[in-house]
């Protein structure tokens, strides 16, 4: 069955002939190639467009390795639009196996030419519309998108969706199980047993995202290091965590000394070629962010699982996972919620009351525009103490915005006595709507 990848075809139609360069950016596997190659070139194709107004150049096959000089491939494009009256569309793939090459026309100087300067160059043809991808941390990273600055739009690419996911599985039953297990990777869908499907998450770390790491960056002597920071970052989703807690258990675990500085440096490396996300901490009522501990998120659950041999795969911290990144890709800017307030104890030694301030979290706080929702993650909410825990931070904060319960049973939405909305978690993620009921 064919993945429509829906939401990001009708994002490309949007910009289509806009004058920008469209830059399809997203984690490795996750369908970028397949979006432009034969979904977007069949919608142009349906809507009139002619084959050889489509310009395809695919940078790494063997027979197409003359145009990584970023001078070949500019040749080599304008070589393919012959009519000035006809409109372009130029498709480039893997974009970052275009080397950087000395500027032949100055002498004696260290300035280079990249494959920015030669897309940039093709913009102002004015019968090209021009599109890019890359698969490597070398095009993901956001260094290259700010030199685009604002003459490109980024189409961030996701795994597959939860919705997309259930659509496309042959077992809608289990969807919900092997989602949580085997995550969103899109070729995951093509592989029939649980063996297969581990061995092929397991390799993309080794042999794809490790290794575009390690080159990109040039780490010759430290892989061990990303290695187990990947594991260590793995078994601490929806937990709060920093370099200087993680140079302590470097230490406590592995007697290796790695400083908090190689840490954070390795962990934006992780975040820059999209396999993790990070999250801070906003105080509600003082509308202030804290910079420290964050919370990190894998962008595919199927990856975080593999990484660790699949041997934590509590459904708990999984859930929360799974709705940050929906709410990432829905378009929403997600923060976890600190909401603080004192409360008198009695003083064990001294025999008096004493004031003692107290933080709880909302799980996560996301906004949109002039919408903002308060969403708490919880597995079950059957007894009525834990469904008391789960609310107490949310019956603390007095603004109007909407307050959010959202649990793995398949419930009928309702509302508390406060205002609270109660969702199952399918129907969340199934119904983009359901958050306003």
């Amino acid at each position: 069955m064919e993945i429509q990848r829906r939401q990001y075809l009708d994002e490309l139609i949007r910009h289509k002939d806009n004058g920008r360069v469209k830059i399809i950016t997203g984690i490795r596997r996750c369908g970028k190639s397949f979006l432009l190659f034969e979904l977007y070139r069949n919608h142009l194709l349906s809507s009139g467009v002619h084959e050889d107004q489509i310009i395809e150049l695919v940078l790494d096959e063997i027979q197409n390795a003359k145009y990584r000089n970023p001078f070949e491939m500019d040749t080599f494009i304008r070589s393919q639009i012959t009519e000035p009256d006809k409109r372009y569309y130029v498709f480039i793939d893997e974009i970052q196996f275009c080397e950087e090459v000395p500027n032949p026309y100055i002498e004696h100087s260290d300035q280079k030419i990249t494959f920015i300067d030669t897309v940039l160059g093709l913009m102002k043809i004015r019968n090209a519309d021009i599109y890019v991808t890359g698969s490597n941390s070398r095009m993901l990273s956001k260094e290259v998108l700010t030199q685009f600055r604002d003459r490109g739009d980024e189409i961030r690419l996701f795994p597959l969706s939860y919705s997309e996911f259930r659509e496309s599985t042959n077992d809608p039953a289990y969807a919900w199980r092997d989602y949580c297990l085997f995550g969103g990777m899109p070729y995951v869908l093509h592989l029939n047993s649980p063996e297969e499907k581990s061995k092929y998450l397991k390799g993309l770390f080794d042999e794809t995202y490790l290794r575009d790491i390690v080159e990109h960056h040039d780490i010759r002597n430290e892989t061990e290091v990303l290695d187990i920071l990947l594991d260590f970052i793995s078994s601490v989703i929806g937990s709060l965590a920093n370099p200087s807690k993680l140079e302590n258990r470097f230490l406590s675990e592995k007697k290796m000394k790695v400083t908090h500085t190689t840490i954070h440096k390795y962990l934006e490396y992780f975040e820059e070629a999209y396999l993790i996300s990070s999250a801070q901490r906003y105080d509600i009522k003082g509308a202030a962010y804290f910079d420290t501990p964050l919370k990190y998120y894998f962008t595919d659950i199927g990856l975080r699982n593999a990484r660790l041999n699949f041997r934590q795969t509590e459904e708990t911290h999984i859930m929360e996972n799974i709705l940050y990144n929906e709410l990432i890709r829905r378009g929403y800017k997600v923060d976890i919620g600190i909401v603080s307030y004192s409360k008198r104890v009695n003083d064990a030694e001294s025999g008096k009351e004493k004031k003692i301030r107290v933080q709880l979290e909302v799980d996560f706080v996301a906004g949109k525009g002039q919408k903002r929702y308060y969403i708490q993650s919880a597995l079950d909410i059957s007894d009525p103490g834990k469904r008391e825990q789960e609310i107490n931070s949310l019956n603390r904060i007095n603004d109007s915005f909407r307050k959010i319960v959202i649990v793995k049973d398949d419930i009928i939405p309702w509302h508390d006595e406060k205002g609270i909305l109660y969702l199952g978690v399918e129907k969340f993620l199934l119904d983009e709507s359901a958050i306003d009921l």
